[in-house]
């Protein structure tokens, strides 16, 4: 296949995935000899170090690409900040994948590799780098050895011209977050640092820094090749492209799915096989996320200022769906005592504030009406966000606010001292056993 960099032909329809509106994913794990059939070789000039691409931030700033890490920030404005930066900028890569209800991440390095490896090229050539750390989760031992086999082979087939560094940090819930990734590539903790600076203006070594989750460098890597254009004739028309979406919970095919930006939440269901049962609520972006409730939410566009409006947003692009028979306010529970223990203790919110929460939450949802519990858990969610030197207690307290909300009519049951029926079902989130890291284990 010939293609020609940001202007070139899109796919031809004879790719079955193209033709279905899926870009990243093929099912099955792609080595580098089928990637290349697929996307032919990345037509990427090489600028040296220290001076990056204005054509490929220009590029990247038409196609409308936003960050698939969390944030949904622009990846072209981003990326225009290090360019413009003082000093010599690095990328890092974040494939960590911290939310515990998310496995997009490692679906696609496990799928598709070498379009996360292309990506971290097209990033370090717009920007400037000649570095990139990918980053990874220290546990998952062989997701780090195919990565860096991946890397190997291309340097001996002379693919990049990029040093790939593969760096395995501990797993925590909040390790994943930008400045806890820089923090340790500097030789501290993986803990989020207090900013600003943020690491666009100073990062690694001081430079500054581009961090990019990989799905969001593999959609570069599509950018580079077919263009902007190609990018938004999928999605939305403020939220173009595709997005990896993990769908759990009561439907037919639990699992990760592409889907293009902007489906209803009741079509990204249906995508997974549609419902197994009825459902009272949807949790969407993950621990971090929002409950809403099922009837009005199936209609909402995935999109953030659709989600927005509902006080929700895409987060880590997670989709629960809760069946009627399950409890969320256990559910809901059981994720606030993980995160007080998965909090990186290093102010009154963390340390105090989230435990307060997760212990009042759960004698709520075990019946137990002790003396002013309703007031007093409103009050306290209500002082976490805003408050902590990160935002691990703006997210919890929107979880917990948003559950307080979605699922009144059980609380107001649960405060008479009895749970309601669904208190007795099967749990639907798999939902880690809470551990609170020791001071050496952020290393």
């Amino acid at each position: 296949m010939t293609v020609h960099p940001l202007s070139g032909p899109a796919p031809g329809y004879d790719d079955p995935y193209e033709a279905a509106g899926i870009r990243l994913l093929t099912g099955r794990r792609t080595g580098l000899d089928e990637h290349l059939a697929r996307h032919g070789v990345l037509p990427l000039p090489w600028s040296g170090r220290g001076g990056g691409d204005e054509r490929l931030i220009s590029a990247v700033e038409l196609s409308g690409l936003t960050g698939r890490g969390g944030a949904a920030f622009p990846t072209g404005r981003k990326m225009r900040a290090v360019a413009d930066g003082k000093g010599f900028p690095v990328v890092v890569a974040n494939g960590m994948e911290s939310e515990p209800a998310s496995r997009k991440d490692a679906t696609l390095l496990d799928d598709a590799p070498h379009l996360v490896l292309d990506g971290a090229a097209v990033a370090a050539a717009a920007v400037g780098a000649n570095t990139v750390h990918l980053c990874l989760a220290r546990p998952r031992l062989l997701q780090a050895e195919r990565m860096r086999r991946c890397v190997d082979e291309r340097l001996r087939r002379g693919l990049d011209r990029i040093n790939v560094r593969i760096q395995q940090l501990p797993h925590h819930y909040v390790s994943s977050e930008e400045s806890a990734l820089v923090r340790w590539l500097n030789g501290g903790d993986a803990r989020p640092a207090a900013t600003p600076p943020r690491p666009f203006e100073k990062g690694v070594r001081g430079q500054p820094t581009l961090v990019a989750n990989v799905e969001t460098l593999a959609h570069l890597a599509l950018i580079a090749r077919y263009g902007p254009g190609w990018f938004r004739r999928v999605g939305h028309p403020d939220a173009p492209g595709t997005a990896l979406l993990t769908v759990t919970g009561a439907v037919r095919r639990p699992g990760v799915h592409e889907v293009p930006m902007g489906r209803s939440l009741g079509s990204v269901l249906e995508t997974a096989g549609g419902a197994t049962a009825p459902l009272s609520a949807l949790l969407v972006g993950g621990f971090f996320g929002s409950w809403l409730p099922a009837g009005p939410a199936l209609s909402v566009p995935f999109t953030r200022a659709d989600l927005a409006q509902l006080g929700a947003g895409p987060g880590a692009g997670v989709v629960v769906a809760l069946p009627k028979d399950a409890c969320g306010l256990a559910e809901t529970a059981r994720i606030l005592n993980h995160l007080a223990a998965n909090s990186a203790q290093q102010c009154g919110p963390c340390r105090f504030g989230l435990p307060a929460v997760a212990r009042d939450f759960t004698a709520l949802a075990e019946g137990r009406p002790e003396k002013d519990l309703w007031a007093r858990l409103r009050s306290r969610i209500e002082l976490l966000p805003g408050r902590g030197a990160c935002r691990h207690p703006d997210g919890a307290s929107r979880l917990a606010a948003t559950a307080l909300s979605v699922f009144a009519a059980d609380a107001h049951i649960h405060m008479t001292g009895h749970p309601c029926d669904a208190f007795h079902g099967s749990a639907v989130l798999n939902i880690p056993q809470a551990h609170v890291p020791g001071p050496d284990e952020w290393r």
